[in-house]
């Protein structure tokens, strides 16, 4: 919602609402807390990839880096999701190659389809961390969570967008928070997605690779016009990556996070190439004879890495 982050006087109208969500939610987390409601222990260690406000702020490519990562220092990684866009027909729905965004939701099959690591998908987390410790693994990433207490959790990582922030800083639906920013003082770690970040928070560069084709038989080159589309949490970012590497964007469509390209849309756009993000690639319906996504690798600091590494080690030896 756009006037969160242009805070415009007629949001003090929510208000009282903003105050319900803080009072339900403050509730609900003394429930958990004080053991009124379940909540599942995996036998691995578990980190939580989430983030304080509604909608996307780059945790798909943190996720990804850290199965990546993972495997480096040894472990079998595996990632639970909510699958969000996705209905399968039961659940937990354990990730193949055959899975489509629409039974598993476009994030969870793009991380599944990068990294190949067992990934679960479902609306109970417990239930989903419990398949993937049958499935073998020996550590468990979830991607999103944050405010789903029933699963415990070992390590927490927030991720902020480093451009929008934290919008206004009230609670939903006043503000884009789902949570207060106090929250961020209890967490493992804050990740700053672009930066520029703050003091205590890592700073998370998204590195673009070459452009991957959904069809056509050269990809345009720097220089060139074309059109780009994207349906992620922050549309602009994208389009800002692309005039970076030096692409003339004569037209950009913008869709909701996780929504699907229409056919309509896609003939507004048959004029020139066109680029997409990778979470759209693995959603593509076709019908576009010259369409190419571009892949994005995070990059973290050093003392990232080192920072969980101390905390893995720490849940080595309280077990």
């Amino acid at each position: 919602m756009r006037a969160w982050y242009k805070a415009p006087t007629w949001l003090w109208l929510l208000a009282p609402l903003s105050a319900l969500f803080a009072l339900v939610s403050g509730l609900r987390r003394w429930l958990f807390r004080r053991g009124f409601k379940a909540v599942y222990r995996a036998p691995v260690p578990v980190i939580v990839v989430g983030n304080l406000t509604v909608g996307g702020n780059g945790k798909t490519p943190l996720v990804v880096w850290l199965v990546e990562w993972l495997r480096g220092q040894g472990y079998r990684p595996g990632v639970i999701s909510r699958g969000y866009g996705g209905k399968a027909e039961r659940y937990p729905l354990v990730l193949d190659k055959t899975t489509s965004a629409a039974e598993a939701g476009d994030e969870p099959v793009l991380v599944h389809r990068r990294t190949g690591c067992p990934v679960v998908v479902g609306p109970n987390r417990g239930e989903a961390a419990a398949r993937l410790v049958a499935l073998g693994v020996d550590i468990i990433v979830s991607d999103d969570g944050l405010q789903h207490y029933a699963l415990a959790r070992d390590i927490e990582l927030v991720v902020v967008d480093g451009k929008r922030r934290f919008g206004n800083g009230h609670l939903l639906p006043m503000g884009p928070l789902r949570e207060g920013l106090w929250r961020l003082g209890r967490v493992s770690a804050v990740i700053n997605n672009g930066g520029p970040a703050r003091a205590g928070e890592f700073l998370m560069q998204l590195a673009p690779g070459p452009l991957r084709p959904l069809a056509g038989a050269r990809p345009p080159a720097p220089g060139e016009r074309v059109h780009a589309l994207a349906g992620i949490g922050h549309p602009p970012r994208f389009f800002a990556t692309l005039e970076q590497l030096g692409f003339v964007l004569d037209r950009r469509q913008a869709l909701a996070d996780h929504k699907k390209v229409t056919p309509e849309q896609l003939a507004a756009l048959a004029s020139a190439p066109l680029l997409v993000t990778e979470k759209d690639a693995v959603k593509w319906p076709g019908g576009h004879d010259n369409a190419w996504y571009l892949p994005v690798d995070a990059r973290l600091p050093p003392e990232f890495e080192q920072m969980l590494l101390t905390r893995l080690k720490e849940q080595d030896h309280g077990d």
